[in-house]
């Protein structure tokens, strides 16, 4: 009898959580490590500030998912991982063993300097876009700012796809609280740098129209309390303002030693486990791949649930494992603009509409309701 730890309720661990019966049918145990008894899911996480969703829509309840299938659910979070006594240590002062762990950790959003901190380290109304549920209180306090204030100015920090979802859905949110949204989104060098320019000039011309100032060029170099500073000494205040300047991998794998890639994420080969410590899996954003570089986005964490639920079942049962293959780099690209419209990118073709909002709904809905059902 083996044990396996799922370290995060994530995209990449949804297949095994859906796998848990099995495993235990042949004699193994299933732990399931999480800071929370749901998991929200990223990719609505924008519409849910905007007021597209509720909260219950766009999270899986993991806890219930693990249990019912026959698993052990530990609500704490990985402060570290000694791989070579195979244990970790949690935040709720717990110490547990594996023989098989599997890290889905996902990634956080570092602020000017580069680095993760903590959210104490923000001055007031300052979000990261991760943690989602984070964005839970965001949305309630713009709220609160539109009906104390009406104008309420708005700073979005990023400009790739994160930082374009945030700026838009921001303004919704204030806008359908009542209020009079001033939303500014800082884009650094040039926004949607690195996805052509026809979806930039679509971006552009929405945000136009909707009032939401885009600024290229000085980044941001420090929020204080209702104030950010940029680069070239030119101060914006806000009321409230969100970081998105991209994610960094969890640090744990750095931490216990383990070999990791460029972007400091675990680092693992076609069968996503280390190799170095071969019984140490990993799937989402907090690897690095080796054969091949890949985005941090959803798609390739969806891609990898399969494969790994597979491999980690194979690695218990001493069978062989099974090559994960990415597929193409083109995958589709829907990004939530806000106001009722996506933009579109697949095949190099670039649109912007409502129908592209009405695919992206579709899309995430389904995938909720594939894993959610049951639960």
């Amino acid at each position: 009898m083996a044990h396996l730890i799922l370290a995060g309720a994530g995209h990449a661990h949804l297949m095994a959580i859906r796998a848990i019966p099995e495993i235990v049918s042949r004699g193994h145990t299933v732990t399931c490590v999480g800071p929370a008894d749901r998991h929200y899911y990223s990719g609505m996480g924008p519409g849910m500030l905007g007021g597209a969703y509720t909260p219950e829509e766009i999270s899986f309840p993991v806890r219930a998912m693990v249990e019912s299938r026959g698993g052990t659910f530990v609500r704490a979070a990985i402060t570290a991982i000694d791989p070579d006594k195979r244990i970790l240590s949690l935040t709720n002062g717990q110490s547990v063993t594996y023989d098989v762990l599997s890290l889905n950790t996902g990634s956080g959003v570092p602020g000017p300097d580069g680095s993760l901190g903590t959210e104490n380290g923000l001055p007031p109304d300052v979000w990261r876009v991760k943690p989602i549920e984070k964005l839970i209180e965001a949305r309630d306090r713009l709220a609160t700012l539109a009906r104390e204030r009406g104008e309420v100015a708005v700073i979005v920090a990023g400009g790739g796809p994160a930082g374009v979802e945030m700026a838009g859905n921001a303004h919704d949110a204030v806008r359908k609280a009542g209020g009079r949204p001033k939303v500014t989104l800082l884009a650094g060098n040039r926004l949607l740098r690195r996805h052509g320019e026809r979806l930039r000039a679509l971006c552009m011309a929405d945000f136009s129209r909707r009032g939401i100032a885009v600024v290229e060029g000085p980044r941001l170099e420090r929020f204080e309390e209702g104030r950010a500073i940029l680069a070239d000494g030119a101060v914006l205040p806000f009321d409230a303002a969100f970081l998105a300047l991209g994610v960094v991998p969890s640090p744990l794998a750095r931490a216990a030693g383990l070999p990791t890639g460029p972007s400091g994420g675990l680092l693992v080969g076609e069968y996503l486990n280390s190799p170095a410590k071969p019984e140490i899996f990993g799937g989402g954003d907090c690897i690095d791949f080796a054969p091949r570089p890949l985005d941090k986005v959803g798609v390739y964490a969806v891609r990898q649930n399969p494969v790994l639920a597979a491999n980690l079942a194979a690695a218990l049962d001493g069978r062989p494992l099974t090559p994960f293959v990415p597929g193409s780099p083109d995958y589709l690209l829907l990004f939530n603009l806000g106001g009722g419209k996506a933009l579109f990118r697949k095949w190099g073709v670039a649109m912007a509409g409502e129908w592209a909002f009405a695919l992206k709904d579709h899309i995430d809905r389904r995938f909720m309701r594939r894993f959610a059902d049951g639960a």
